[in-house]
């Protein structure tokens, strides 16, 4: 699942803020691959939005070893990003297999999670960027976002990066007691 995580409503940036060309004002940043050590602050990170919102529809929190695992398959293109500010990791991000079956392997699907200590500093559109580049790189042809209900940040942001909306499901997952739509977006490369 595709998002940008943890923005409450009453938190929300506008669309005019998402998508300004304007560089942030914020501590140096460092964007670099995931490493096994970082395990353990992405599950953090991850688990908030497990237990506290809809960017993502998993229902139960990771294990570390379950994110360790995770963290571990992941490889060539299908890479996990994270950015630091001062040292400390502020978020990640990471390209996954779309589909299972052979014929989706140039298609990815994207995720990006920032940590709420760290939201609203352009945080996310540096691992958007880095991830597209990245599937540039790797010679990907599209990326897929899929967006549950609740985080229009997430589609603004999208929409800042030239993805397009290719349909919505309906009432597809069921979350904190409710029905959510989940919307797809797809850029191509």
């Amino acid at each position: 699942m595709s998002h940008i995580s943890g923005h409450s409503s009453d938190r929300l940036p506008s669309l005019e803020q998402m998508t300004t060309t304007e560089p942030f004002a914020q501590p140096e940043h460092h964007v670099r691959d995931a490493r096994a050590s970082d395990a353990a602050t992405l599950l953090r990170i991850y688990n908030r939005e497990v237990l506290e919102t809809t960017a993502t529809l998993d229902a139960e929190p990771r294990t570390l070893e379950e994110q360790t695992r995770w963290l571990a398959e992941r490889s060539g293109g299908h890479v996990v990003i994270v950015i630091e500010v001062g040292g400390s990791v502020a978020g990640f991000a990471s390209l996954s297999s779309f589909k299972a079956r052979a014929a989706y392997r140039p298609t990815v699907e994207n995720s990006v999670y920032v940590d709420p200590d760290f939201q609203r500093r352009g945080l996310g559109r540096v691992l958007m960027a880095e991830l597209i580049e990245r599937a540039r790189m790797f010679g990907f042809h599209s990326v897929i976002a899929r967006i549950a209900e609740g985080n229009p940040a997430s589609i603004a942001l999208h929409q800042a990066f030239g993805y397009e909306v290719v349909g919505v499901e309906r009432e597809v997952g069921r979350k904190f007691g409710r029905w959510l739509d989940v919307t797809e977006m797809q850029l191509m490369l």
